[in-house]
């Protein structure tokens, strides 16, 4: 029987865990990965591997570090788990010509995974994703990689051990004034779903009478009872600790900490659309930042009037940083975000930072003096209540064909008693109404689930237009 075919997703490539993700599979993606590298040039070439908390990530990330080096790339090898955020950082701290995270981000914990960057920090473009997976098919087909020993890649200098968290550390002190939020008095609850985030939110606001209480604060590679997605189902300890501290904001970060989820002084969670809407107010009133925003067509509409309110442009592209990194770079924005929780900011990197983002909401209750849900009323002031609601629905992969035809092939004149205005397909299938409500259908890049979204201006259609989604598509 073929092996399955490895394929580079919005973010990567991911399979479960001695099924697909075995460590022959990973040394071929790092030849492929080195082979790409090699084919760009530009003279002495080095690539810093990270990897997450999960279950083998360090021994699969040593194993592309023998890769590297047997290719003669010098591997900047971080010797601890390491956010997704802090590896971008690094890459362009060291001059690297790419890099590579071992992280599945927020899958179960049988799943492990294969993120590739650029030298600019940010994730690839799809064409170079599409060359990735044409060099895996033909280093299959001939000999199989031959890695060098990582003791001796050490010894060769081919091989560094390297703690990424300083810098990265000392960067983003430059970003944002943590001595002054060291003494706030705030009580935050960070929960860190057992994920490579853990201790840093500690690490850059505690130590005053700033309270940081920890939740999944440890390493655990099996996630007992969650999966390290920032998402309302998963974050219950969260809400409680909050609850229980009577803290003042819950920070929650994924398995490799570049995805943030967030809930109010009452332990309510606060969604993914508002959140990103929250972060560009506070770009754009309390720093006074002006420049273009980046948003997936998944992502929020207040992003737009938040644009017209403060006369900057609002750029829509694909699901997946893979499309809105480029699109920071290209127009100089000042926040690029997506529905699932990741926000990228400028004077930053070109990649989700959950670390960030939750210190960037901190600021901004410090600086306005008001607490979450107060926040929320401020962005509702402005730009008009908004509520949104997600479905992951699993589909058998056979019939994937059969329920893109029905997708196709819908064209409903109303969306919850709303004319529809436009129906757009550049990124899955979306719905918009006259009115500003909008249906989202679109299939998972790294699994066999498809995602149906709504946003509007109405919390009681939030159930109808999601039901509505699962009509069209037949399930």
């Amino acid at each position: 029987m073929a092996p399955a075919r490895i394929l580079f997703g919005t973010d990567g490539w991911r399979g479960v865990i001695a099924d697909d993700y075995t460590f022959e599979n990973v040394r071929v993606c790092a030849q492929a990965f080195a082979d790409e590298l090699k084919s760009r040039g530009g003279g002495a070439l080095s690539c810093v591997i990270a990897y997450d908390n999960r279950f083998h990530s360090e021994n699969f990330a040593a194993a592309t570090a023998e890769v590297m080096a047997a290719n003669g790339i010098r591997a900047i090898l971080t010797d601890r788990a390491t956010p997704t955020p802090t590896l971008s950082f690094t890459i362009l701290d060291r001059k690297a010509s790419g890099g590579v995270i071992v992280t599945a981000s927020h899958n179960p914990a049988i799943w492990n995974g294969f993120k590739v960057r650029a030298d600019y920090g940010g994730a690839f473009q799809p064409d170079t994703l599409r060359s990735l997976e044409k060099r895996i098919v033909g280093i299959r087909g001939g000999e199989a990689p031959k890695p060098l020993p990582l003791e001796q890649a050490k010894e060769q200098g081919l091989v560094e051990l390297y703690d990424a968290g300083p810098n990265y550390e000392r960067h983003v002190r430059g970003l944002i004034d943590t001595g002054a939020m060291r003494s706030t008095g705030m009580t935050v609850v960070h929960d860190a779903m057992y994920g490579a985030g853990a201790g840093w939110l500690d690490r850059f606001v505690g130590g005053g009478t700033t309270k940081v209480v920890a939740v999944n604060g440890y390493r655990n590679p099996a996630f007992p009872g969650i999966n390290p997605e920032p998402i309302a189902r998963n974050l219950q300890a969260m809400f409680d600790a909050v609850r229980d501290q009577k803290a003042d904001l819950g920070i929650a970060t994924d398995g490799d900490a570049d995805r943030l989820g967030l809930c109010d002084e009452k332990g309510n969670f606060i969604n993914q659309l508002t959140a990103i809407s929250l972060l560009a107010l506070y770009l754009l009133e309390v720093r006074g930042q002006r420049g273009p925003i980046v948003r997936t067509l998944s992502t929020s509409s207040m992003l737009d009037r938040l644009g017209e309110l403060y006369g900057v442009p609002v750029h829509e592209v694909g699901v997946g940083f893979t499309f809105v990194a480029p699109k920071m770079i290209e127009t100089d924005a000042i926040i690029g975000g997506e529905e699932s929780g990741g926000y990228a900011f400028k004077g930053h990197v070109p990649e989700r930072d959950g670390i960030v983002a939750g210190l960037f909401i901190a600021d901004m209750m410090m600086k306005l003096g008001k607490r979450p849900s107060e926040l929320i009323d401020l962005l509702f002031s402005k730009v008009g209540p908004h509520f949104y609601d997600r479905i992951d629905a699993h589909f058998d992969a056979s019939k994937r064909a059969e329920i893109m035809g029905r997708l196709e092939a819908a064209n409903p004149d109303v969306v919850a008693g709303e004319k529809v205005a436009r129906k757009q397909t550049t990124d899955g299938f979306k719905w918009v109404t006259d009115k500003g409500s909008w249906l989202l259908i679109r299939f998972s890049g790294t699994e066999p689930i498809m995602r149906i979204y709504t946003e509007t201006g109405d919390q009681a259609k939030v159930a109808q237009i999601l039901n509505l989604g699962k009509e069209l598509a037949g399930i």
